[in-house]
């Protein structure tokens, strides 16, 4: 008897840790870039390209809304709204920016496709300032992201581990994310 319980409270622990791998902050962006062709959000949802990651941010011209995309590899571009995407309630992060690519040392059941939010998790929390898009991370070609605020760094490689914390910081915030493809669908969700 004492075997079951042990097993079950190990599943359930185990569940508790899959749970808390994702935020319960709120974001949600859903786009078909079968539709759009932009090369620079497809070196990140290709999984021969491990170690691209590309930031995605909204910016408003002239009345119109835009999708910028720039990946740690130095290739940036924009694409305008359709009228599907003005249909879609986004919400891009804490503030206005996700980071979605393959890990290089995570082959997780999604192919170790991660999606992290662009904010400085220790700043956000340090400051209890989840409105103040001053805390935004800065992409490395090496695959980590640094905050200009604290001055930490991330290993999105690595499920955004914390590589320079003191005692009680935390990592990258993650999303769920999946994808079909370069020129397919990208999908990233909170749990």
């Amino acid at each position: 008897m004492k075997h079951w319980f042990f097993a079950i409270a190990v599943i359930l622990l185990c569940g508790c840790n899959v749970e808390n791998e994702f935020s319960s902050q709120p974001c949600y962006f859903a786009y078909q870039n079968a539709n759009f062709l932009d090369e620079t959000l497809a070196t990140a949802m290709n999984s021969m390209s491990r170690g691209v990651f590309c930031q995605i941010s909204e910016s408003v011209k002239g009345g119109a809304v835009y999708l910028k995309f720039s990946n740690n590899q130095g290739l940036s571009s924009e694409k305008k709204e359709s009228s599907l995407e003005q249909r879609t309630s986004y919400i891009i992060g804490i503030n206005n920016g996700i980071i979605v690519g393959y890990q290089t040392l995570n082959d997780s059941p999604n192919g170790g496709f991660a999606a992290y939010d662009l904010q400085c998790p220790n700043c956000v929390r340090k400051h209890n300032s989840y409105t103040n898009p001053k805390y935004q991370l800065t992409m490395q070609n090496s695959g980590i992201a640094v905050c200009g605020t604290c001055g930490k760094m991330y290993d999105m490689n690595n499920q955004g581990i914390i590589q320079n914390g003191e005692e009680g910081d935390v990592n990258l915030i993650r999303y769920v994310a999946t994808t079909t493809g370069p020129m397919g669908y990208l999908l990233v969700h909170n749990r």
